[in-house]
């Protein structure tokens, strides 16, 4: 193990000429730095990380616990996505004041809008824990590993936020053969200052999402607030803005093609060394069973949406979620398919086996193994796919499923009152976020929708006894539209968590009865049983042996290929990518410049459309050519950049940062040639969209008028 430990740290300490591939762990740059100075880089390494001084890591958050975002002034002031506040935005907006809509900038911090159960976090150390654990998991497997795992990690998150008052997470890397302790600092106080319109921040919507040339200004701007000592604090109107350690001074410079540039962020998840039988299931079950699903659920709930404006704000947020990742889908299978990743990573793989049965006995029979459990599990991908995307999809079935716990204890001889208590306590603040987003009407027609789909697509022999003893019991015609209508409607009408008065009640003295009775909890918790009785067993040992199998084939290519670059899968943790502006030809007689401009963004400027609208004092600044301080040396304002950066979902918010240590621009998207890179790399293809911090500055200056936010800001040329 101690040798496997060194080859780690020797795995994030080298690099191949291919910078541009990898994401890469702070604490460890290495010898990495060496190259990044080579690639242009002018900041020292502690500039970069540092334990005991401000560095570039203290600008960095991880926002609202799926994006990033960056300190951009010394009082607080945070920039991420547009995309990434959304949700934020939309819940502070209504009908009369449509922040969404419209925009909102805050012309003094008394102005600021407190958004509600948003929080940042800030990395303050990281601890290498792999000796611990490994001391601890040695020799256990499947269930005893992964019970005793949980086990030592909460016991050593625990102590570090018992000691240091933070939040504490323990993270594996490389599939399970090193785990890192990351201490953070949770800020809960995170107000709004400013948003473009929505006309601006997600222009070009779905069609444009994912895809190259982009002209959209995907921005959002936050201050986070702490007490009078610039620690942690729930809101409360005396805290005071935030002093960071660090935050990025702004260059409005502009850039070139070959500019270095580097991206501090939270990248979500990636899965490189999955093997073959995993992609083949991705691009023939997986993928088009979600990409199914998700545009019968846009379609009904676009369609409400339109119909009324308070029903638009309330889905508005869920809707652009689905829809992200519904599209997301469609490009991965494409592009998987495209680039034969299942073809490439199988060769992979007799390469591998070859080496083991000459040189490496421990890994003979690995790729075997991982057929064998594929075999298995194939069968009832669909099924967990579908569970996942129908059943948790209707708010009524989630809630309903969500009640067995409780059911359980209150189905004991002397059911714990405490248990109980906490119980409902957990009932009612699943039910208090579902609700913020519900729609009666929509709901309506999701849940006849989700299990019609459920009915027709999986096996029968598959299907929980909702379905025969209840729905076509009391409402026959088996599988027909109206049935499922009519059984919704039921639902709808004979449940407890629509109505505020039934649910308080229920919460007061829940009953076996009470739960019995209620259509929601019949079909929920028929559902969940179903699954739970008949595949999560099957789908957990499935989980299980492949978690095993894979941290055995990392440490296997580790010791296959001891001198070439390998780097741990993203996590949700704080990692370092590094490349340049670089356009790209996404085929044959095409190429794609490596910038974008205003002139761009009125060509696709249509008038009242959904996606390509715009506001009028932006078409007034263009046809004025009043781009003040912002203009390129060409002439043109430019909207959008790219560069050949490494990144995936959470990163969404990153900054791009230049060889001085300025920021340049926020990252908000990939490019569609590249959509396999979660599970493929391709350096040919993968490209990062960014939004240029001149065009968001000409926003907030131009047309929000919010001057006190640019001179708030250290603005640089």
């Amino acid at each position: 193990m101690k040798k496997l430990l060194l080859s780690l740290v020797a795995a994030v300490t080298l690099f191949s000429v291919r910078a541009d591939e990898g994401m890469w762990i702070p604490m460890l740059i290495g010898k990495n730095y060496d190259e990044m100075v080579r690639k242009g880089l002018k900041l020292s390494k502690e500039d970069l990380y540092s334990i005991n001084n401000a560095s570039m890591k203290d600008a960095i958050v991880q926002f609202g616990g799926g994006c990033t975002g960056e300190m951009v002034s010394s009082q607080g002031l945070l920039i991420t996505n547009h995309h990434c506040g959304y949700g934020n935005i939309a819940q502070l907006s209504t009908v009369e004041k449509n922040y969404l809509d419209n925009g909102f900038w805050a012309y003094s911090k008394e102005q600021e809008l407190p958004a509600k159960d948003l929080s940042v976090i800030f990395l303050e150390r990281v601890e290498d824990v792999t000796a611990q654990i490994e001391k601890a998991t040695r020799k256990l497997k499947g269930d005893k590993l992964a019970k005793k795992l949980d086990e030592i990690k909460k016991e050593i998150e625990k102590k570090a936020e018992q000691k240091d008052k933070y939040v504490a997470n323990v993270k594996e890397y490389f599939n399970g053969n090193q785990y890192l302790l990351l201490v953070y600092k949770k800020y809960t106080d995170v107000r709004l200052v400013g948003t473009p319109p929505k006309s601006l921040g997600k222009y070009g919507g779905d069609t444009d999402n994912w895809m190259w040339p982009r002209h959209t200004a995907d921005f959002s701007m936050f201050r986070v607030y702490a007490n009078k000592d610039n620690e942690p604090a729930e809101y409360a109107k005396d805290n005071v803005p935030y002093k960071p350690k660090k935050y990025l001074p702004i260059n409005i410079g502009g850039v070139q093609e070959g500019d270095y540039t580097m991206i501090f962020g939270y990248p979500g998840r990636t899965n490189r060394y999955e093997v073959s039988e995993g992609v083949k299931l991705a691009i023939e079950t997986v993928n088009p069973s979600i990409v199914k699903i998700r545009t019968k659920r846009l379609e009904i709930m676009k369609d409400h949406m339109d119909k009324d404006k308070s029903v638009y704000l309330k889905l508005t947020s869920s809707y652009a979620s689905i829809s992200n990742y519904w599209k997301y889908f469609i490009g991965q299978t494409e592009q998987l398919k495209r680039l034969k990743v299942v073809e490439e990573k199988a060769q992979k793989e007799a390469a591998f086996s070859k080496w083991a049965y000459k040189e490496a006995p421990e890994y003979k029979g690995l790729m075997r193994d991982f057929a064998k459990i594929y075999s298995g599990y194939a069968p009832y991908a669909k099924h967990s796919t579908y569970y996942t995307e129908c059943f948790r999809a209707a708010a009524l079935s989630k809630l309903g499923g969500g009640i067995e716990l409780l059911y359980k204890e209150l189905e004991k001889k002397e059911p714990n009152q405490d248990t109980i208590k906490k119980h409902v306590d957990d009932l009612k603040k699943g039910r208090k976020a579902i609700m913020r987003t519900f729609d009666k009407s929509t709901e309506l027609e999701l849940m006849a929708e989700m299990l019609k789909m459920f009915y027709n697509d999986i096996p029968k022999a598959q299907h929980p006894d909702v379905y025969q003893n209840v729905v076509f019991k009391k409402f026959g015609g088996q599988g027909a539209d109206k049935t499922f209508e009519d059984y919704a409607a039921y639902v709808m009408s004979n449940n407890m968590f629509v109505d505020s008065n039934a649910f308080n009640a229920f919460c007061k003295e829940p009953t076996i009865e009470k739960i019995n009775n209620d259509a929601a909890c019949q079909m929920g918790m028929s559902f969940l049983k179903n699954y739970k009785d008949h595949y999560e067993p099957t789908i957990d040992k499935f989980s299980k042996t492949k978690k095993e199998l894979s941290k055995k084939y990392v440490r296997g290519l580790m010791e296959m290929n001891e001198d070439k670059l390998f780097y741990p899968d993203a996590n949700s943790t704080m990692r370092i990518t590094y490349g340049q502006v670089l356009g790209y030809e996404p085929q044959d007689a095409v190429h794609y410049d490596y910038f974008t401009t205003l002139d761009g963004f009125v060509a696709k400027y249509k008038p009242n459309d959904e996606e390509f609208d715009a506001p009028k004092e932006l078409i007034d600044l263009y046809n004025k050519k009043d781009y003040g301080q912002y203009v390129d040396k060409d002439g043109t304002l430019h909207t959008c950049f790219i560069t050949n950066n490494d990144i995936t979902g959470g990163n969404s918010g990153s900054p791009i940062i230049n060889a001085n240590g300025e920021w340049i621009g926020i990252a908000f998207d990939g490019n569609w040639e590249a959509m396999s890179g979660d599970i493929a790399f391709d350096k040919n293809y993968k490209r990062t969209i960014c939004t240029d911090a001149r065009f968001i500055l000409f926003i907030i200056e131009k047309m929000g008028k919010a001057n006190n936010l640019i001179e708030e800001m250290d603005v640089r040329k």
